[in-house]
């Protein structure tokens, strides 16, 4: 575990791990390994990821606030407590409707 990773064994409190920053997208990694990675997002209103394509499946899940999840050419409203998989090498956005939080879980095939 580097220090940058969240501790082992203990509880954690997800949407509370990661503030938001205006007009700004944090990150923060939980865990890294060689089979995937997990990371905690906080996206300010307005902002968002462009669309872009992933060698693997990646998972949201929203931990807080509402996000615009466009797959393709279909567009998703998720708000806090809903989740999507993004298929492997399908183009796919992310942009914060309202301020929010997400978990994203890569897996590595």
């Amino acid at each position: 575990m580097t220090s940058d990773q969240f501790p082992r064994d203990q509880v954690m409190i997800l949407d509370k791990s990661v503030e938001y920053s205006d007009q700004s997208i944090v990150s923060k990694p939980v865990m890294k390994t060689p089979g995937g990675n997990v990371s905690l997002f906080a996206f300010d209103v307005g902002q968002e990821l462009s669309e872009h394509t992933a060698p693997f499946d990646a998972m949201i899940q929203v931990l807080d606030g509402t996000a615009q999840i466009r797959i393709n050419d279909n567009v998703h409203l998720l708000n806090t407590g809903d989740s999507i998989i993004m298929p492997a090498n399908e183009p796919h956005a992310v942009k914060a409707v309202k301020k929010f939080k997400m978990l994203l879980t890569m897996i590595k095939s």
